[in-house]
């Protein structure tokens, strides 16, 4: 493995909540992404629980919703990667068939009904809500930017080149 030569590198120290702006720096990206993944997931989360409604519920609506008509498998497939287990997403299906909010056409395509469409437009507004509320305070600019870091971060390890620079 290619050990950093920067001159100014930075130590890292154990995660601390509580670190001052001057000590962030040397604070592992590990621990604060993965607080952050399960805060805002949980935030997230917990609106659509309010509504009777799941997050990969949500995933699927936008799946079904947003491509070319996808078979069960292929959403099962897609979507799989984002959940718990293997059998979650058919499950989804099943519970939004159950619903009313997907019908299942020729070939098993799959379809959302008037309620399906109903129900993801009303969960999109919930997640916009949601979004905006965890980027207050947070510019644009800010926030693609740690994007980006992250990015590189992944980038890094995972030995993926880097997305080019928009122009």
């Amino acid at each position: 493995m290619e050990q950093p030569t920067s001159p100014d590198l930075t130590d890292q120290a154990p995660a601390d909540p509580a670190a001052t702006d001057e000590l962030l720096a040397t604070q592992p990206v590990g621990y604060w992404s993965g607080l952050a993944h399960a805060a805002v997931t949980r935030h997230l989360r917990d609106a659509m629980a309010r509504i009777d409604v799941t997050q990969p519920q949500y995933w699927v609506l936008n799946r079904v919703h947003g491509g070319p008509a996808a078979s069960r498998e292929e959403v099962v497939t897609q979507l799989t990667p984002l959940t718990d287990g293997p059998h979650d997403i058919a499950r989804v299906i099943d519970q939004l068939l159950h619903r009313g909010w997907l019908r299942s056409g020729d070939g098993q395509r799959l379809y959302l009904t008037d309620d399906g469409e109903a129900a993801r437009v009303r969960l999109r507004e919930l997640a916009t809500d949601v979004r905006a509320e965890v980027h207050r305070g947070i510019s644009d600019a800010e926030y693609v930017a740690a994007l980006k870091v992250l990015r590189t971060m992944v980038a890094n390890i995972e030995r993926i080149p880097p997305a080019p620079a928009a122009s």
